[in-house]
């Protein structure tokens, strides 16, 4: 089985660098509503990756985008989440962040903040969508579809775990150790993201494949 799929979706995903935002959004909340919180982020997060590996490439075709084309701009997209997780700092000393205002000001008025902004953007975001959209391309078997649909519901599993112990990990790790894991996520990320674009490019220029010819 090639765990490859999964291991890029966990490490772009990363559930463990959103639980400083998961902690903020939620606090105030009782037990009850932080576990409904918890069950619409992992189920909605579930949703976006099966909709992408079983109707991505349908999607794709509409808009008249080519897979090549799509596989160099997700690289891309990979490459810049991964240089983000590398360079940014810690969620608690980005106070003015759009997204986490946004979350707190919608937290405030009693809506729910799974879907928006926990789930989209910041658990499932563009990177996500394109990375599965792409390994469902490579998949060539109904039950490699499965099992990329499958690879959703471990990283929902996932995502419930940091989670529901989102506090004692935060103790545990404390600031630190969770900026030390996110860089390492994104270190894995970018070599992944390198990758992806690679395969892009030598689907659009067939000559990067060729081998040197030297004098």
């Amino acid at each position: 089985m090639d765990l490859k799929p999964l291991i890029t979706l966990v490490a772009i995903i990363n559930p463990l660098a959103i639980i400083p935002f998961f902690i903020h959004y939620t606090a105030g909340f009782n037990a009850d509503q932080r576990w409904q919180t918890i069950r619409t982020a992992a189920f909605a997060a579930f949703c976006v990756i099966a909709v992408c590996a079983l109707l991505g490439l349908q999607i794709l075709q509409f808009f008249n985008i080519s897979l090549q084309s799509f596989q160099v701009g997700g690289g891309l997209l990979l490459l810049l989440s991964a240089m983000n997780m590398l360079n940014s700092r810690p969620a608690e000393d980005r106070p003015n962040n759009g997204t986490l205002e946004a979350g707190v000001e919608k937290a405030a008025e009693g809506n729910s903040i799974a879907v928006v902004p926990l789930t989209i953007p910041l658990l499932t975001g563009p990177a996500a969508m394109s990375t599965v959209v792409i390994y469902a391309d490579q998949a060539r078997t109904i039950w490699q579809h499965v099992a990329l649909v499958g690879y959703g519901v471990v990283v929902a599993a996932a995502i419930m775990l940091c989670f529901s112990l989102a506090n004692p990990i935060a103790r545990v790790l404390g600031k630190t150790g969770i900026n030390v894991m996110t860089r390492l996520m994104g270190l894995i990320l970018a070599a992944l993201a390198i990758e992806v674009m690679a395969g892009g490019l030598v689907k659009i220029f067939p000559i990067l494949a060729s081998p040197a010819i030297y004098p």
